[in-house]
């Protein structure tokens, strides 16, 4: 029996010679922040990019280059990972929740329209938008409406970088502000957690540059008895370390063979699995514009059983996400019922998320279909 983990650290030649160079060569490591912010800038052709320690306080610095305020609200689908709401609720704003498409589980363009139409208030000034399972959203659509709204809009695409739409990376599309960051969802790439900001609206990047240093005007040289500096807001410590930067580039020199390798996998599995009982893949099957940052299918029956059968044979897999509504913390502040989001709800009874990341191997690929197959085939 193999032993198969939903996610794996990947540290190979490169992170280690990026490694050696910051030992060997001390004098230069400090232009390595830089080198990582300009590398995302030139990879996606934007005008700005702001790096942080992880894609929660990227979050949070966005919004506060925005100035959220307490009582603003905030659109969000409620198929969204819990860092969302979270960040929001420390501002003292308040979450609005939209329900999903019952295809590919992003946000439901219809549901999120009408909300906008029905909420016409100062208070009601940002939408984020996750993109789920490696499919985008309309984005053409969703910008159409932000526009008519005049609402801003922050697209979380923490697993997406490299992602295009239209031919065009995501990120470079529109005034709007984007979050990534340097973790695939299912791949520790490599121990580091950066995230970072991209925009192309200047009075977002200057103050979001701003606030990410303790509200500093420049740089503090600590070394430099002659130094003169100010603080002009209120900022806190959101930037990133050396050694993150350097494996922030390793990163950046890997984009694209990662996701080459996660279409390959997924084409394995796309192509075991269907028209397999009980197993839904129909909002995989899009190889020019998925990504397969997450590979999910959907079991029509007895998912948790069918997941403690795969880890029976050392195949482990997540869930991508528990709808908000049904945490703890939501459902009681907002009075939430289980049936208030039904297209989430009945897709969160369905979906398993499998691995997928580039030091799987197709031996492994093949064994976990083989055991869905069979799993699957004892079940009918």
């Amino acid at each position: 029996m193999k032993n198969i983990p939903f996610s794996r650290i990947l540290f190979n030649t490169l992170e280690i010679n990026k490694l050696k160079k910051i030992l060997k060569n001390q004098n230069s490591i400090y232009d390595s922040v830089n080198e990582f912010e300009n590398n995302i800038k030139n990879f996606l052709n934007v005008d700005y990019a702001i790096s942080t320690s992880n894609e929660t306080q990227a979050l949070h610095l966005a919004l506060s280059a925005i100035s959220l305020k307490r009582g603003d609200k905030v659109l969000m689908s409620v198929n969204s990972f819990v860092n969302i709401p979270e960040v929001v609720r420390h501002f003292d704003a308040e979450p609005i929740f939209v329900d999903i498409n019952s295809y590919d589980m992003n946000i439901d363009l219809d549901k999120f329209e009408y909300i906008l139409s029905q909420n016409i208030s100062k208070k009601l000034r940002v939408a984020i938008i996750s993109f789920i399972d490696g499919n985008l959203p309309d984005l053409n659509r969703i910008y159409r409406i932000a526009k008519k709204y005049n609402i801003i809009l922050i697209e979380d695409a923490t697993h997406f970088f490299g992602a295009k739409f239209d031919g065009k990376l995501i990120g470079s599309l529109g005034d709007s502000i984007t979050i990534f960051s340097t973790i695939p969802s299912n791949n520790k790439v490599p121990v580091t957690t950066n995230g970072f900001i991209v925009t192309n609206n200047k009075n977002i990047a200057s103050r979001a540059f701003n606030l990410r240093t303790n509200g500093l005007n420049t740089t503090y040289d600590n070394g430099n008895m002659d130094h003169i500096y100010d603080v002009i807001d209120i900022g806190y410590k959101y930037d990133i370390t050396i050694l993150d930067s350097f494996l922030g580039l390793c990163y950046l020199e890997k984009t694209n063979s990662i996701i080459k390798r996660r279409k390959e996998i997924a084409s394995i599995y796309s192509k075991r699995l269907m028209n397999i009982e009980d197993i839904d893949i129909s909002h995989n099957l899009d190889f020019n514009n998925n990504i397969f940052s997450q590979y999910i299918i959907k079991i029509t029956k007895h998912r948790d059983i069918f997941s403690n059968v795969l880890r029976t044979k050392g195949i482990f897999t997540g869930l991508h996400y528990i709808p908000l509504h049904l945490m703890s913390y939501y459902r009681n502040k907002y009075h939430f019922k289980v049936n208030d989001y039904p297209n989430a709800l009945n897709s969160y009874q369905k979906i398993l998320s499998l691995p997928i990341y580039e030091s799987l191997t197709n031996e492994d690929v093949e064994y976990i279909c083989d055991c869905i197959v069979d799993i699957s085939k004892s079940w009918e």
